[in-house]
């Protein structure tokens, strides 16, 4: 898990992650068996930080998002990225949740399943049918909720949902019942960690699991981190709402691409991209400047609301001229040329305000290579 990364830059992270929980996640990553890495408190630490050496590789790109959100264990990636969490508060705290959530599993036997083709509403009904412990536990897309509880229960309820027109009913290799109300002992151990470490105001909105709501105020998250736990992920809301504030291109950061494709059921005029290993940086970073070369916005329809600052890359390798007359603190529109590389244009994807050249009129640059910095809005 993560071979591809370990010759990158953004390897240097796990050892960083490594020495914030004690753990040696390096051997984690590219070690542990399939048994090791399905329990709870393995998969969770590996998960967020691969995820955190991905979204350090595209930060260095100078792509950075405008809105954000998190499945589950995910918020945690989503709050680092808005600066909400330092890395290394981040890392211990999903070492911790993953622990208490390991125990309150073993304390409480417990499952998963996906039920497929039934609408919530009647997901939620088949639940109700059954006398036993069993919740909906995730609405991630049209036609797609998990249900969770008793290994008993969640069995009959599945059945009940196919009763009702429920195309299938599978059951899910996890570990526990999560995001219900059997992870109670574990969001009581977490909130008390979550009391000790500092959360700042996220630079840019971020989208809660437990409500949909775009969130901007750090006092808010350590109770939303904490209830999530026991509350149901509202991940399909959460598509619809951060479509509403105007986000047009979705990409997911990390391991697998489940999310991308719940993205593409959910919402139908949207683009969608996974960034898993370093090839699909670069694919990013080409996809974000097509989109801003034809004019569209990558992230958000309309103008920045949050200044950001971007850096522009070179298409290739080759020596840089910039563009003739173009002045520090002058305006640039998305598409517009700021330089050539090897006689090819080098257009902004971004709009902004030119701060400074990276790269100096007649240098050698390579492919990828910052070569102007830009303050958006």
């Amino acid at each position: 898990m993560g071979a591809e990364w370990v010759d990158h830059d953004s390897w240097e992270l796990v050892e960083e992650a490594s020495q914030a929980c004690g753990r040696d996640v390096s051997q984690l990553l590219l070690n542990a068996d399939a048994d090791e890495l399905k329990q709870t408190r393995n998969s969770q630490l590996t998960t967020f930080v691969l995820s955190m050496v991905v979204l350090d590789a595209v930060e260095r790109t100078g792509v950075a998002p405008n809105l954000a959100a998190g499945h589950s264990l995910g918020e945690y990636s989503a709050l680092c990225a808005s600066g909400a969490l330092s890395f290394e508060d981040a890392v211990r705290l999903v070492a911790e949740r993953g622990e208490a959530m390991q125990i309150a599993a073993d304390e409480q036997d417990g499952t998963m399943a996906a039920v497929l083709g039934l609408d919530d509403d009647l997901v939620v009904s088949a639940c109700a049918r059954v006398d036993g412990d069993v919740w909906v536990a995730n609405h991630n897309a049209p036609g797609q909720v998990v249900i969770a509880g008793a290994p008993s229960a969640v069995e009959e309820a599945g059945e009940k949902a196919k009763e009702l027109g429920a195309k299938r009913a599978m059951g899910l290799p996890v570990g526990g019942a999560f995001h219900t109300p059997f992870m109670a002992p574990a969001r009581d151990r977490l909130r008390k960690a979550l009391s000790e470490i500092e959360v700042r105001d996220p630079a840019i909105p971020i989208v809660a699991n437990v409500d949909a709501t775009a969130r901007q105020e750090a006092e808010e998250w350590p109770q939303l981190l904490a209830s999530q736990l026991c509350s149901p992920v509202q991940w399909r809301q959460s598509l619809y709402a951060l479509h509403e504030l105007g986000c047009l291109t979705f990409v997911e950061l990390g391991p697998g691409t489940v999310l991308t494709g719940m993205a593409k059921r959910t919402l139908k005029d949207v683009n969608t991209m996974s960034v898993a290993t370093p090839e699909d940086v670069d694919t990013l970073l080409a996809a974000v400047t097509d989109l801003g070369s034809s004019g569209q916005n990558a992230g958000v329809a309309g103008e920045h609301l949050y200044v950001t600052e971007r850096l522009v890359v070179s298409p290739c390798a080759g020596i840089f001229s910039p563009k003739e007359g173009l002045q520090t603190d002058q305006l640039v529109n998305v598409g517009d040329v700021v330089g050539w590389v090897a006689e090819e244009e080098v257009r902004s994807p971004f709009a902004g305000l030119l701060m400074e050249f990276m790269a100096l009129d007649s240098e050698r640059v390579t492919a990828r290579q910052p070569i102007a910095w830009l303050r958006t809005r």
